[in-house]
């Protein structure tokens, strides 16, 4: 059902997980050589501060927003497909799928959805997309990003020790590194550290469950969509981002990543959540 053999070699000595599925290894291996290179090279390559997760509050942190770019630079762009259907040369109705990373090869096209954090129906939307656009002709090979095992199952140890290495012990900590809380979590936080739990383990766990929880896009969620069909016979490729590329000790701070967040919100180079 799925292989990697002589695919992705540097992706998995790396640690990240990759699986290809419904003959997808024999279409890249054959049609799409430079497709698994570029993806390599840029997928490859991606690092994220534990600041950039911790800031991104759970949104798309600046590391895959650089993923994006990084594809972007080699040609992987947005692409609006638009499927009509027409009755004696007379258009009845059209259907649009846009795909965030598309990229025409010789031999045909690739498209690709990066999932960071998202609610996992969007894995549906992702899969069903691809298995249209691949019944229709218009692409060859579908590929989902998205948090790996190692990335989901080390979420709360890694948050656990960035609270650690940077003495988080109470509210004021939390806003001296420029961590905002809404009412809501802080109340959910006091009544934990009420009932004996540390204020670090109480905020820890409640960040973790609010904004990397189990409803939300990772590899486990879409894998089980995969095994059970969603998307068949589109062929695919499933990348799993390790935690093994989430760096620490990079000096920098929440408000800095925050700051220039604001800047490419204003500038309309992201869009405001």
């Amino acid at each position: 059902m799925f292989g990697t053999s002589n695919m992705f070699n540097s992706l998995l000595d790396r640690g990240y997980q990759v699986e290809v599925h419904s003959h997808a290894h024999a279409i890249l291996s054959v049609d799409f050589p430079d497709a698994v290179k570029e993806l390599e090279d840029v997928v490859g390559g991606l690092s994220i501060p534990i600041e950039e997760i911790i800031g991104s509050g759970g949104g798309e942190t600046k590391g895959t927003q650089r993923l994006r770019k990084g594809l972007a630079a080699v040609g992987w762009t947005k692409m609006n497909f638009v499927v009509e259907r027409r009755i004696n040369g007379r258009p009845r109705e059209a259907v649009s799928h846009e795909i965030d990373h598309v990229k025409e090869f010789g031999p045909g096209v690739v498209a690709c959805e990066i999932e960071w954090n998202n609610k996992d129906p969007f894995f549906d939307r992702d899969l069903e997309n691809f298995k249209r656009l691949h019944a229709d002709g218009a692409i060859s090979v579908g590929i989902i990003i998205t948090r790996g095992t190692s990335m989901q199952n080390d979420m709360r140890n890694m948050i656990n020790r960035y609270a650690e290495e940077n003495g988080i012990d109470d509210h004021h900590d939390l806003e001296r590194l420029g961590i905002g809380l809404t009412p809501k979590q802080r109340a959910a936080i006091d009544r934990r550290v009420a009932k004996g739990i540390s204020f670090r383990e109480a905020w820890v766990n409640k960040f973790v469950a609010d904004k990397y929880g189990a409803a939300t896009t990772h590899w486990a969620k879409l894998e089980d969509r995969v095994r059970r069909g969603v998307g068949n016979p589109c062929p695919l490729v499933l990348i799993g981002l390790p935690s093994s590329i989430v760096t620490f000790g990079e000096g920098i701070t929440i408000a800095d990543i925050e700051a220039e967040e604001e800047e490419l919100e204003d500038a309309g180079i992201l869009p405001e959540e």
